[in-house]
């Protein structure tokens, strides 16, 4: 990975954590109707939203075939582990979890990061930025996210 696609994903994460990127807030991830598997077969692999690398200020100078090299490859084929379990990245499990926890009532609209750790039994934790959230919402959320990531756990394995 090239250091001007590491930058743009940094910038990017900052970003969206400290709520500046309006984009990414409207970027829902998939639903969860979406991951689970309704028969064995595999199924095409999840949008997860991307920031385009393009609007990093380091690669707006950059003539367009290096813009246009640096840009991901989706792969072909949805890999699942032996017992139908989809095999997704940590960030992508985050993004599942985070649009599920969006459905809940008052979730606030920035400020929140969610972390996928782990290996077999993976886990996720829910941190709030100051002020993005009241005290009682913070511990309904907290409250809500073993029982998300619970229904997660039976469809998707986290990929290393």
């Amino acid at each position: 990975m090239s250091d001007d696609a590491k930058d743009a994903g940094l910038v990017a994460m900052i970003s969206s954590i400290l709520g500046g990127n309006k984009r990414a807030e409207a970027a829902s991830p998939p639903p969860l109707a979406d991951v689970m598997p309704a028969a064995p077969a595999a199924e095409p692999a999840p949008d997860v939203a991307q920031i385009p690398e393009a609007e990093s200020p380091k690669l707006q100078d950059a003539p367009d075939e290096a813009v246009t090299a640096a840009k991901p490859v989706a792969p072909a084929s949805q890999s699942l582990t032996p017992d139908g379990k989809r095999l997704l990245p940590a960030d992508a499990i985050a993004d599942l979890v985070l649009g599920e926890l969006r459905k809940i009532e008052d979730f606030p609209a920035s400020g929140v990061s969610v972390t996928v750790y782990g290996y077999r039994h993976w886990n996720a934790m829910i941190t709030f930025a100051p002020f993005s959230t009241n005290f009682r919402n913070a511990t309904r959320f907290r409250q809500a996210l073993p029982d998300i990531v619970f229904k997660l756990r039976r469809f998707v394995e986290l990929e290393l």
